[in-house]
C-alpha cells in the first residue's frame, strides 16, 4: 500500500511539473508579431499607360507599423505614403499629378489599414501570404486584397506585392485631354523591408 502511495504521488508531482513546464512555454511564447517599416528600404514603384508610351515613377513611404496575432490572423497598424512625393521624372508631369489628380493639399497620406493576415511567414523560407485590410486615398475607403511574398531572414522581413488602383472609379479626376488619353489605372509595386519584433 506504501509503495501505491509512492508511486502514485511519483507520478502525480511529474505531471504537475509537466503542467507548470507547458504553461511557463506557452507564457514565454507570445502570439502578438510586430514590423516596424523600413521608409529607406522600401520601394515603391507606379506605372500608367497612355495611348503613346508608359509613364513610371515611385512614391515615398512616410511610415509603417503593423502588428498581428500569429493565432488569430487579425492585424492592425498604418503604412502610410506621402501623395505630394509622386515622381516620373517630369516636374509639370508630377505637379499636374500632386495638385488635380492626387489634391496632395486636401489628402496629404494614402494609407493602408491592414486588418487580417492568411498565411504563416516561417524564418529562412520564401513563403505568399495574403493581406486583407482597407486603402484610404483621396478621402475614400476601399477593400484591398493584397497577394505578398515574404522572405524572412532572423529578424529581418522582405516584401513584395502589386496592386491597381482604378483612380477614375475612385472618384479621381481623369488627366486625359483630347491629344493625350492616358489609362484609368495605375498599377503599384512594393518592394518592402520590416523588422519584427
Amino acid at each position: 500500500m506504501k509503495k501505491r502511495i509512492t508511486r502514485f504521488s511519483l507520478a502525480l508531482s511529474v505531471a504537475t511539473l509537466a503542467l507548470a513546464v507547458g504553461s511557463a512555454c506557452a507564457q514565454d511564447t507570445p502570439s502578438n508579431l510586430t514590423l516596424h517599416f523600413d521608409p529607406a528600404a522600401t520601394t515603391i514603384r507606379w506605372t500608367l499607360k497612355d495611348v503613346l508610351h508608359t509613364v513610371r515613377g515611385t512614391f515615398l513611404l512616410k511610415s509603417g507599423l503593423m502588428t498581428l496575432d500569429e493565432k488569430t490572423g487579425v492585424a492592425e497598424g498604418e503604412i502610410i505614403v506621402e501623395t505630394a512625393s509622386g515622381e516620373s521624372g517630369n516636374s509639370a508631369r508630377d505637379h499636374r499629378m500632386a495638385n488635380d489628380v492626387l489634391e496632395s493639399a486636401k489628402y496629404p497620406e494614402a494609407i493602408f489599414h491592414p486588418q487580417r493576415v492568411t498565411g504563416v511567414v516561417r524564418d529562412g523560407k520564401t513563403q505568399n501570404v495574403t493581406v486583407e485590410g482597407t486603402f484610404t486615398i483621396h478621402g475614400a475607403d476601399h477593400p484591398l486584397f493584397l497577394q505578398v511574398t515574404t522572405t524572412q531572414n532572423g529578424t529581418m522581413l522582405t516584401t513584395k506585392t502589386s496592386f491597381d488602383v482604378p483612380y477614375v472609379a475612385w472618384g479621381m479626376k481623369d488627366p486625359s485631354t483630347l491629344i493625350l488619353r492616358v489609362g484609368k489605372t495605375v498599377q503599384v509595386d512594393v518592394d518592402a523591408r520590416a523588422k519584427l519584433q
